[in-house]
């Protein structure tokens, strides 16, 4: 290895480690924790699943290293250290370098079939999907065979042994597991496209039921394999871009099962159907699998304010997700202060001209009502497809919901 490369990496580490180790991500950390733990703290600003391609251009950013090894750890250094400058927001930061433990799975025998057309030939992920219907009728269903969990222990050393040996004397190597996170009705639909599902559920309901009970005993059989393997681990940080810092009530000897950590579920495509349809479709099936958990997290980009009386059924239900969307006043006064609500502001807010009095305004109104109602909460600006090339977009976003917090719960 290249011996300038190598120091790249290990000054960008230093500067990482000092960030970790400092008062105010200590208090960060523990904050994270606090909120989980249903106390009221400012609440975390989070910030995920960033344009980075829109970023390319900025100096700090830019790679040196040309080892893809050092490469990929540089990049990841230098997107936390950017953001850590440049974003007033709460970057969930650890004094050690996690690497997570390889592990695959065989699928359960169904293959997505789509066209794509890019929208931008600059930003390859933010295409546009037609799906093809590969699950039409019941003899589609025969393509259906049990998951496999393959780990790599072998793969697992090399990484560790690479990156300790890179990061000697500057950050601790630990090889972590995994949360859970089940989302059938994110796959189901790109298996067959929404219109049949949606039709489905009037014409069909018995198929759809089929469909859901293979998608539930594959997500069964995964769960067991991996708790046989020891693949769940509490300190894996992240439940979906937020924190999974939490107070675990009835851990495991090893910490190494599913009472240890979150389960993450959503049924973002059925915003539309009724509360009993939900239920019905979604719920049912999930429930089972979630007693085996700490706690369960429901929802992402769908608006769930009048269907919570629903997800109250999981009874380790622990933070409810609040999209752009949703009546963020009636989600607060249904959770109170017994469940997290995880604010998704809107990401339009920062496509094009980043508008203070509009960002201020949506987060006014969420400090307002979870202080209103006494319900924790936290904000997580995700699935942010563009900047229109404006960093600085980011830049007054972080700082106009910063302040508001500052000022109705007291500086981080």
């Amino acid at each position: 290895m290249n011996c300038q490369q190598i120091e790249t990496v290990r000054e960008l580490a230093r500067q990482y480690m000092d960030i970790a180790q400092s008062d105010l991500h200590v208090r960060m950390r523990h904050r994270f924790h606090q909120n989980n733990d249903l106390k009221i703290v400012r609440p975390p600003l989070i910030l995920e699943e960033l344009p980075w391609n829109e970023l390319r251009d900025e100096p700090e950013l830019a790679c040196l290293c040309e080892d893809p090894r050092l490469r990929a750890r540089e990049e990841n250094f230098r997107r936390a250290l950017y953001r850590e400058r440049h974003f007033r927001c709460d970057n969930y930061i650890e004094p050690v370098y996690a690497i997570t433990r390889a592990h695959w799975s065989t699928g359960c025998g169904f293959t997505v079939e789509e066209d794509r057309v890019a929208i931008d030939s600059t930003n390859h992920h933010i295409v546009s999907h037609r799906y093809h219907d590969v699950l039409a009728d019941e003899s589609s269903l025969d393509a259906y065979h049990d998951p496999v969990i393959h780990v790599d222990p072998d793969r697992d050393a090399t990484e560790v042994a690479f990156a300790s040996e890179v990061l000697d004397g500057i950050l601790p190597v630990e090889l972590r597991g995994v949360q859970t996170y089940h989302a059938p009705w994110d796959v189901i639909p790109r298996l067959r496209g929404v219109e049949p599902i949606l039709e489905d559920m009037i014409d069909r309901p018995e198929y759809l039921h089929r469909i859901i009970s293979l998608f539930t005993r594959a997500a069964e059989l995964e769960m067991d394999q991996k708790e046989a393997l020891g693949l769940f681990d509490p300190r894996s940080p992240a439940i979906h871009c937020t924190p999974a810092a939490v107070t675990v009530p009835h851990p495991s000897a090893d910490g190494r099962h599913a009472c240890d950590v979150w389960f993450r579920t959503m049924a973002q495509m059925f915003s539309m159907v009724s509360p009993d349809a939900l239920y019905e479709f979604d719920i049912q099936y999930s429930l089972p699998l979630s007693r085996r958990f700490a706690f369960t997290y429901y929802g992402c980009c769908e608006p769930l304010h009048d269907r919570i009386h629903i997800l109250k059924r999981f009874p380790n239900l622990r933070k409810v997700g609040a999209s752009p969307w949703a009546d963020v006043e009636r989600t607060a006064e249904t959770l109170g202060p017994d469940f997290v609500l995880s604010r998704k502001p809107n990401p339009a807010n920062v496509a094009h001209i980043a508008n203070p009095d509009v960002i201020r305004a949506e987060a006014e109104e969420t400090i307002r009502v979870c202080q209103k109602y006494g319900c924790p909460c936290e904000f997580v600006l995700k699935d942010v497809s563009t900047i229109g090339y404006r960093p600085a977009n980011l830049v007054v976003w972080t700082e106009t919901v910063s302040a508001a917090l500052d000022r109705a719960y007291g500086p981080a």
